[in-house]
């Protein structure tokens, strides 16, 4: 059995990315631009600071991005997510299964680490998590490895005794750099890329179920 897992959030433990890609929209056309040049696919497993770019195109140097990002910060705090309706109904006996086994769990999300804390304490996760990691905390977010291996460093584990829980194309590219098993919860609305990862599953209860951590009692 592993030792620890490894959870990104946003689409495996939290059905944003459509609330994510609306608000996006909403903030970005009350400034007059438009992202419908963009796949709802092409934000997911980022961050807003990686994809100014190609938000704007040919106008990018017409913007201070700086500004523009503190803006849309201020736009999310004002327009929060529903967090507690749209965490999916597995994750909290699958996590409650993991700890009763003894296993360590991690968290490395490209969420801004204001939006992972809020996420989990609105739900009461925080405390099922030994580890965790923001992507803006590193000089860069996924698809670069850095976010997978420090929480391997902090889990104290060799990577072959860890397992990477991911959705995104960038993610599953991160834990796959990074040298660790790669496990996706299999995409079946954005179009998505997954088969750099070792494995496909449904659910997170058949990932606890093929890591055979025992049932909960009852």
């Amino acid at each position: 059995m592993k030792q620890a897992i490894i959870f990104d959030m946003d689409g495996v433990l939290f059905d944003t990315e459509e609330f994510y890609y609306s608000r996006r929209q909403t903030f970005l056309a009350g400034l007059g631009i438009s992202i419908d040049h963009l796949p709802l696919s092409f934000f997911i497993g980022g961050n807003m600071k990686q994809v100014w770019q190609k938000i704007l195109g040919q106008d990018y140097g017409h913007w201070d991005i700086a500004q523009l990002q503190a803006d849309y910060t201020a736009y999310k705090i004002a327009h929060p997510l529903p967090y507690q309706e749209v965490i999916f109904s597995d994750v909290c006996p699958s996590l409650e299964r993991l700890k009763k086994a003894g296993l360590k769990i991690g968290l490395a999300s490209s969420s801004t680490k204001s939006d992972i804390l809020k996420a989990l304490g609105d739900t009461d996760l925080t405390a099922y998590f030994d580890v965790i990691l923001s992507g803006e905390e590193f000089p860069e977010s996924k698809p670069n490895p850095a976010i997978y291996n420090t929480a391997a460093d902090l889990l104290g584990f060799a990577k072959t005794d860890l397992l990477i829980i991911e959705d995104s194309e960038k993610g599953i590219a991160a834990g796959v750099a990074a040298g660790i098993e790669v496990w996706a919860l299999e995409d079946k609305r954005f179009g998505l890329d997954q088969s750099q990862a070792d494995r496909l599953i449904s659910s997170l209860n058949q990932a606890m179920d093929l890591l055979q951590v025992p049932a909960l009692e009852g």
